[in-house]
């Protein structure tokens, strides 16, 4: 197995800068950084990743914490963030942390002896009690924030604003907003959106819940929504939107197809053949990545870092069968 020195040699150069090139590009000219990495591909070379981190005094582990593995939407970021670390040079380890209570912090506090930092999913922890457990390592806060703490979040908020405003310009006055799980920080954001495009285009909202996002809770509100008077229903979740149709449709109030042409019927946006909110779950986990590991390669000695609070754009996927992410219950673990 070929050793950093065998590089070095093939290389033209010294151990050191063959070490530099292949850790830290930019400290080395282009040119031989780009010798090394020739030479390391011809040789098969594989750094010893734990030997480079032990030398830096971190272990080369980083945790995600969320508070469920049950939940779909946690899939895509995790892989995005699986992918980012293998490029980083980093382990990452996921591990289920509701952070629902002090107690919690014990565990922690075993587990970040064990890791260099966390990237941290709790959307509807005390602010106080995520406060300190970030406080444990380094750490990057997803699709939540508060002030003072790095955070990367899916912009939802704009994205069902818009749709808001989609509605509110194809003439529906009286809409219909089935909230979110209690507490969760993602439910607050859209509901303030919401209600602010719907005074701006004229629309009078009517918001249920706070809701569990499931298929049984939208069947529930269905007859909510039916006494509104609305002609428009917009859920938080795909799954509470479909729950609302399925009664509708069997008691004849809406149909599986777009319903804002057919007087008298409810549409039901979010659900397939329907404009849909699409979160990219693998970019955000990458963008996770990328904060946290700006956020280790700090100087621990240095000034205090200045936190970050970046908001990824969200589109909206047009109508079809399969859409990418409609208002998800991702944002609502259990």
């Amino acid at each position: 197995m070929a050793t950093l020195n065998d590089v070095a040699i093939r290389a033209g150069v010294s151990k050191a800068t063959a070490s530099r090139a292949l850790n830290h590009p930019a400290l080395v000219a282009p040119a031989t950084a780009e010798r090394v990495r020739v030479a390391a591909r011809e040789l098969d070379f594989v750094p010893n990743r734990l030997a480079r981190q032990l030398a830096l005094g971190r272990t080369g582990i980083v945790s995600m914490l969320f508070p469920t593995l049950s939940n779909a939407f946690f899939t895509p970021i995790i892989a995005g963030a699986q992918d980012r670390a293998e490029e980083l040079g980093l382990y990452l380890t996921v591990t289920a942390q509701p952070l629902a209570a002090a107690a919690e912090l014990s565990h922690l506090a075993d587990l970040a002896r064990q890791v260099d930092g966390f990237v941290v999913v709790a959307p509807r922890g005390d602010d106080a009690l995520v406060t300190r457990a970030m406080a444990l390592r380094p750490s990057v806060l997803v699709d939540r924030e508060i002030d003072g703490h790095t955070s990367v979040v899916a912009d939802t908020a704009s994205a069902f604003a818009a749709l808001m405003r989609g509605l509110a310009a194809a003439g529906h006055r009286r809409v219909v907003f089935i909230g979110g799980p209690d507490r969760s920080w993602q439910n607050v954001q859209r509901t303030r959106a919401i209600e602010h495009a719907a005074r701006t285009g004229g629309v009078d909202i009517t918001v249920l819940g706070p809701a569990e996002p499931n298929f049984l809770v939208g069947q529930s509100l269905a007859q909510e929504v039916r006494a509104s008077g609305a002609t428009a229903v917009l859920p938080y979740a795909a799954d509470l939107g479909l729950g609302v149709l399925f009664e509708l449709v069997r008691s004849g109030h809406s149909t599986l197809g777009p319903a804002s042409s057919s007087p008298g019927l409810i549409e039901v946006v979010g659900v397939p053949d329907s404009p849909a909110v699409a979160v990219d779950g693998h970019a955000l986990g990458r963008e996770a990545l990328d904060r946290l590991h700006e956020r280790l390669a700090e100087d621990p000695h240095g000034s205090p870092p200045a936190s970050t609070q970046q908001r990824l754009p969200v589109p909206i996927s047009q109508a079809g069968p399969h859409p990418t992410h409609s208002p998800s219950p991702a944002h609502s673990p259990g």
